[in-house]
């Protein structure tokens, strides 16, 4: 297939070109695209050198089968009448077209079989925290339908793209050198701090970022799930965390959960208390799979669950669930 990436110099562009090799993905021919600031930059993909390209409205994915769209939101809404006007696929990890009626909102595993329908020619990705949150939570809605979802994410500076990532580097180091931290990609210092506060704030007190989590599990799960989500970020480099409880219809034993989620496609089940065995983050960055842990009753709630979810949200929160997307189409 001919496949192109725009935002190719950004954290998820770099992922896709590593998932895309890793996976065999069948590339045909492979072109990059970007900013101005990024065009003429060369990249390596399956040993062979390949140059960013400027991206400008015109013929430029005349002969593509599918481009994968990782350059934000403001980028994807004007250049998505180019991108998919000749019959290219576009694989949008934005949050530009998620809540869009005409755009499928596809995590592979889950609702795999609405992907076939995109009138537009688009396809979004969900949210990174709601792809970890949901993983798991796909295979419990299989035993009892869920009535409502509690979450407390713990996401990593990753989330906030390359740059984030070396901005919290850089504070430890001026910290330990005793100088003043330098503070640009989020709202207050990262390094040694955490920040409940993710994207803008609504009028409902909820950030965006919550908002998002409600509204695309319920488009996912095609569900009238109710779903609060306060999300904080946190001094980690990669992989987002969750805390989730959640109330099904009916009382579940732990055991057949946990049964089914370590049957669940994209899941490894990690919990076991006595060997202190359940995930982190500084043992799953460029792991493929959502890791559950810490599996248990909620006492508090008869019909009560909780759980800890870990998932290197560059992978399977973007890159790699934008290639099983584009998989599904072989």
């Amino acid at each position: 297939m001919n496949i192109a990436i725009v935002g190719a110099s950004g954290a998820v562009g770099q992922e896709l070109l590593k998932v895309l090799a890793e996976r065999q993905f069948p590339v045909t021919s492979l072109r990059l695209f970007g900013s101005e600031r990024s065009a003429g930059t060369t990249y390596l993909f399956k040993g062979q050198p390949i140059v960013v390209e400027k991206l400008y409205h015109g013929d430029q994915f005349k002969g593509i089968d599918i481009a994968f769209v990782s350059a934000g939101g403001s980028v994807s809404k004007e250049y998505a009448e180019d991108i998919t006007r000749f019959g290219c696929l576009m694989i949008d990890n934005s949050s530009a077209f998620r809540m869009d009626e005409e755009v499928p909102l596809i995590i592979p595993e889950i609702n795999g079989k609405d992907a076939f329908n995109h009138p537009r020619n688009i396809i979004a990705v969900p949210n990174c925290s709601t792809i970890v949150m949901l993983m798991p939570l796909a295979a419990i809605e299989k035993l009892s339908h869920i009535r409502r979802i509690h979450v407390a994410t713990y996401q990593a500076a990753s989330g906030a793209g390359a740059q984030a990532m070396v901005e919290l580097q850089n504070q430890y180091k001026q910290i330990v050198n005793g100088e003043e931290p330098t503070v640009n990609k989020f709202a207050y210092q990262l390094a040694y701090n955490l920040i409940p506060h993710i994207d803008v704030f609504m009028d409902n007190d909820y950030t965006r970022e919550e908002m998002k989590m409600h509204n695309e599990t319920r488009k996912i799960l095609h569900s009238d799930v109710q779903v609060s989500a306060t999300c904080v970020r946190v001094p980690s480099l990669r992989c987002h965390s969750e805390a989730v409880w959640v109330e099904t219809e009916q009382p579940l034993a732990v055991e057949d959960v946990k049964k089914a989620i370590s049957e669940m496609k994209g899941c490894t089940l990690m919990d076991e208390p006595s060997t202190k065995t359940y995930p982190m983050p500084l043992f799953l960055s460029g792991k493929d799979d959502v890791y559950v842990g810490r599996i248990r009753q909620d006492y508090t709630c008869p019909t009560g669950l909780t759980l800890w979810t870990v998932s290197d949200q560059i992978r399977k929160g973007a890159a790699l669930n934008a290639v099983q997307i584009a998989e599904l189409f072989l």
